[in-house]
């Protein structure tokens, strides 16, 4: 591959493939300086720069000065380019870079992994313990980590913390204890030590370095979370705000605010809010949340994360999905997002709710769910008042469900389901928040009692996170797609692969007027 190419995204993604595989060629080297100089945010989360003058590491987009390619080591992680010895960048911020959505399946369980490390900044049990968790063995899950992260898994939990704390430090005025705390470190010695050891000074000196940026409300702290232009922001609210649970969510002068409930599993319980902004000019949303979830950050970081799809690679999918334009010139709407969810288990209920009516009786259905149900909490933000029910404060209603559900307009058939659905959450019999293999979970789902195509396919995009996913019953798609059969629209719809469940968003965005 020549270097006048690299601005083919296919035989880019060829490279960033051949990276994989250890080893750096001279011609791989070429074609990514040409990447690193064309400052394209494209190219932003699919590998670093070290740059040896410096000895720091830098993201693709960065906007110091260009260095010399001699001077250029290329990394597939920003936990590599740290094991090599580099220091992120102070400028581009690496903790900022946007994360990478699962598509094939060795990337889908390295990456799913990472999740879950990032997901509290710790491993929740053993090494092992997560590896039969995901369906594999510890030994074929640690292959396929370093196969696609260049670094082990607790290399890779090493600087998902040494970046958080970076963020803290940068973006909050916590005291340090609780940043050591927060970012999963066991003790403020280890931490100190760490940090000085891989960005060869100690976190006080860093916060000095600042410009004095920090938060004067002890009572919430603003983080930011990176993603790749463009983000179509008003279609992603208009979503979410026609399915706004009532007292749950609300979204008001363009920032979407939430109640949340956090239940581990040894069934502590955290409640408080969040609030999240877009910031475009920093291609960046701006998540506030409340002093009450500071234990809980990491994991309110990746539901976020998820809940506003900040993996999404936009050109990437556009191009993919171009030739949907012929069959509805600009049916394909670029910088459009999937809308994931917060919470696994409201999604699901709310999609259950949703089955055969319409959007705003299933909100209204929801939002009675969440009052009689859920936990009252004080916010201290008007129209946020309860914390949506946990699976097991559901499975711990008495039978039958549908003398709970039916006085609030719940039909006995979908009761029933939800109670399945809450006993399927509780029990984690089937992997949905940290599913590796979706069509498995999908055909255990259609075993539930009145769950079918439409609504295992729905919970596959928005909860699972599934790009695939593609719900081909829907009669919003069949409706943009008439006259053809649904056998027609499947064969269509194969060409859109693996991101079908952005090709179904545009199909609603254009069947619903915008």
């Amino acid at each position: 591959m020549h270097v006048r190419k690299w601005r083919e995204l296919s035989n880019f993604n060829d490279i960033i493939k051949n990276m994989k595989s250890f080893g750096m060629s001279h011609e791989k080297n070429e074609v990514l300086y040409s990447a690193l100089k064309s400052k394209d945010p494209r190219f932003d989360g699919h590998f670093f720069v070290g740059v040896a003058s410096t000895g720091i590491y830098c993201r693709p987009i960065c906007k110091a000065r260009l260095p010399k390619i001699e001077n250029c080591t290329f990394f597939i992680s920003a936990a590599e380019a740290e094991k090599a010895g580099y220091r992120p960048c102070l400028l581009c911020r690496p903790e900022l870079t946007p994360g990478l959505a699962p598509i094939f399946s060795t990337e889908n369980l390295a990456r799913r992994t990472a999740k879950i490390i990032e997901d509290n900044c710790k491993f929740d049990s053993s090494f092992s313990k997560l590896a039969e968790r995901l369906g594999c063995t510890d030994r074929h899950l640690r292959r396929v980590f370093v196969k696609e992260y260049h670094v082990s898994p607790v290399q890779y939990l090493q600087t998902c913390r040494l970046l958080l704390a970076k963020s803290l430090l940068t973006d909050t005025n916590l005291s340090i204890m609780d940043i050591a705390m927060t970012s999963g470190f066991g003790s403020l010695r280890r931490f100190n030590d760490l940090f000085k050891k891989q960005y060869k000074l100690p976190p006080s000196g860093f916060r000095k370095q600042l410009d004095g940026r920090s938060n004067k409300d002890f009572d919430s702290i603003t983080l930011l979370l990176g993603y790749r232009p463009p983000y179509n922001w008003k279609q992603m609210l208009d979503f979410l705000k026609q399915r706004a649970i009532p007292k749950v969510e609300l979204i008001k002068d363009d920032e979407y605010y939430r109640t949340v409930h956090i239940t581990l599993s040894n069934d502590k319980e955290y409640f408080g809010w969040i609030k999240v902004e877009n910031m475009e000019e920093k291609n960046a949303v701006a998540l506030t949340i409340s002093h009450t979830l500071f234990p809980q950050l990491p994991r309110v970081l990746n539901r976020v994360k998820h809940l506003f799809d900040l993996f999404c690679e936009p050109r990437v999918i556009y191009e993919k999905l171009s030739s949907m334009n012929e069959i509805i010139p600009e049916i394909i709407v670029l910088g459009t997002r999937v809308p994931g969810c917060f919470d696994a288990f409201e999604m699901s209920v709310r999609a259950i709710l949703g089955q055969q009516i319409t959007v705003k009786a299933a909100t209204t259905l929801a939002g009675r769910f969440a009052k009689n149900f859920g936990t009252p909490i004080e916010t201290g933000i008007d129209q946020l008042e309860y914390a949506f029910p946990s699976p097991c404060e559901i499975v711990e209603l008495k039978e039958p469900i549908e003398d709970h559900l039916g006085p609030i307009g719940v039909i006995a058939k979908r009761a029933k389901t939800i109670m399945a659905m809450a006993k399927v959450f509780a029990n984690n019999t089937i992997e949905i928040e940290s599913c590796v293999n979706p069509e498995d979970s999908i055909k255990q789902l259609m075993e539930l009692p009145g769950i079918g195509m439409w609504t295992a396919q729905y919970i596959a995009m928005r909860a699972m996170g599934w790009m695939d996913a593609f719900p081909d019953t829907d009669l919003g798609v069949k409706k943009v797609l008439a006259p053809r059969t649904q056998k027609e629209i499947l064969a269509l719809a194969e060409s859109w692969r693996p991101w079908r469940a952005y090709a179904t968003i545009n199909l609603w965005n254009y069947h619903n007027g915008g």
